[in-house]
């Protein structure tokens, strides 16, 4: 039987980006994706947002990782031109009851780390943005966009110059221990299947990282690992001249105990402006990227609050995404999980779960961690 070092599972920007990481070493590498490319689920179905770190608790993974992970993305992006633009954010407060909502955010970035906040008022609003209406916002510079799919090709490239490979249309079937090993059965599109043992197996499943981790043996239920889906649809402002007239994002204050950010405004690096996206848990039975017309005037109300120049005919439907949440409908926070399970009986094997927002920004954190995690098993 075949054997390699190491198998990543999911070649989302999450498994891309270990895989870039790992391969470093010369190792055996492959990256397992069921789908016939890369970023097909939730890494090609966001607002690509480069975040700042502004909302997570202190010293949480997402916090630290996030404002790593901005640092080394910039970075990365300008080195090797990969696409992207630091436009700033705004969160704005469209009310006075709000204004002490953004002071607590900005306490909590700065705590976190991050550096260039400031406050600004009704006045500087209109200096700096004067399409948005708002009493107050809270300044991010080190916010931005990037183009994540030029991102993932870099990421598919650097895997390839040392040579690791990407194995499409691929799915895993069983993960079985044996001994120091893993024996892992893939059942390709034609069903057939074929298996092969590792040393490390790195699961980055993304929306299945919780049934790969039950595959392997370990109980998701007593871990926490078991997985809530939530999705979020976007429209596209199909006005030219309205998409250009606001340079900056611009988001609301997030509601307490929220599954999103609420619905913000996102230019792209093609000049045009989206808005969303929303949140909505759904049954894992529920799965489709269908977005609601019916839900326009609910995110153009949302919207108006801070672009009041938005009608309903200037909204059409965009693209949606799911996002694979440990945090349930109504509950408090809950961080990235990146643990090697030695402790469950399972040394080796990395558990990456419920990595959404901010885990564009945060890859390459992420990808140096679990790096660590596993650097004397190399």
């Amino acid at each position: 039987m075949e054997q390699v070092d190491i198998v990543v599972i999911g070649a989302g920007v999450i498994g891309l980006a270990v895989s870039a990481e790992l391969s470093v070493y010369g190792r055996s590498l492959y990256c397992i994706e069921r789908h016939n490319s890369f970023g097909q689920e939730t890494s090609s179905r966001n607002s690509e947002v480069i975040h700042a770190g502004i909302y997570y608790p202190k010293e949480s993974l997402k916090a630290r990782s996030c404002i790593e992970g901005n640092k080394l993305l910039y970075e990365l992006c300008i080195k090797n031109k990969i696409p992207h633009r630091q436009t700033q954010k705004l969160i704005v407060a469209t009310s006075d009851a709000e204004i002490a909502d953004l002071k607590d955010l900005f306490k909590k970035g700065t705590d976190n780390g991050v550096s260039g906040l400031r406050l600004i008022d009704k006045k500087e609003i209109s200096r700096i943005e004067p399409e948005v209406k708002a009493a107050a916002a809270l300044v991010s510079p080190s916010t931005g966009i990037i183009d994540s799919h030029r991102f993932m090709q870099f990421l598919v490239s650097r895997m390839k110059d040392n040579n690791a490979e990407v194995i499409y249309n691929s799915e895993v079937a069983k993960i079985q221990k044996t001994g120091s090993n893993y024996k892992i059965t893939i059942k390709e599109q034609k069903s057939e299947e074929f298996s092969f043992e590792s040393r490390i197996v790195i699961n980055s499943a993304g929306l299945e990282s919780d049934t790969i981790a039950s595959k392997v043996g370990i109980d998701i239920e007593s871990k926490g690992y078991r997985l809530k889906y939530c999705k979020g649809q976007y429209f596209r402002v199909i006005d030219s001249l309205k998409s250009k007239m606001v340079n900056r994002l611009i988001y609301p204050v997030p509601k307490p105990k929220s599954a999103g950010l609420g619905i913000h405004a996102t230019p792209d690096l093609a000049g045009s402006l989206r808005l969303g996206p929303d949140d909505k848990y759904i049954g894992r039975d529920q799965i489709n990227f269908d977005v609601d017309i019916n839900q326009r005037d609910k995110f153009l109300d949302s919207a108006r609050n801070f672009l009041p120049f938005l009608e309903k005919g200037d909204l059409i439907p965009d693209t949606s995404g799911i996002r694979p949440k440990l945090q349930g409908e109504g509950e408090d926070f809950r961080d990235f999980v990146v643990k090697e399970e030695t402790d469950s009986g399972f040394p080796g094997f990395v558990n990456l779960v419920g990595i959404e927002s901010p885990g564009l920004t945060a890859c390459l954190s992420i990808a140096k961690y679990t790096k660590k995690l596993i650097n004397h098993l190399l």
